[in-house]
């Protein structure tokens, strides 16, 4: 899911970047192909927001998806569709690398934080 550099697969290299969501697991809030723009530093990611990261057992893989609580020096991510588990609860504790800001493709809007 979005673009990747040999040397840096999972280094986001402007302040703002373009990833394409890739998978049902953030269904309803994102869907597969939706295009969101994702922010790098910023304010700090806080219990409900929707960020790119990637998990410590998984460094191959960038996800999108929904950060539930600091852990261990990382995050705690969920998916919003409960039905898929490819997130915390089978790969443990993620890095985040930024924070979800806007869809701008196919429905514009914004990506809003949601109380956990």
């Amino acid at each position: 899911m979005g673009p990747r550099h040999p040397a840096e697969p999972h280094r986001l290299r402007w302040p703002l970047t373009a990833v394409l969501v890739t998978g049902p697991s953030m269904a309803p809030t994102l869907r597969h192909g939706d295009a969101v723009l994702v922010r790098r530093g910023g304010r700090p990611v806080r219990p409900g927001d929707v960020v790119v990261a990637v998990f410590r057992a998984r460094p191959d893989l960038l996800v999108v998806k929904r950060a539930v609580r600091p852990q261990d020096g990382g995050w705690w991510l969920r998916g919003d569709n409960d039905l898929v588990t490819d997130d915390s609860r089978a790969y443990g504790v993620a890095d985040v690398r930024g924070r979800v800001v806007a869809r701008y493709w196919p429905r514009p809007g914004r990506v809003r934080s949601r109380p956990l």
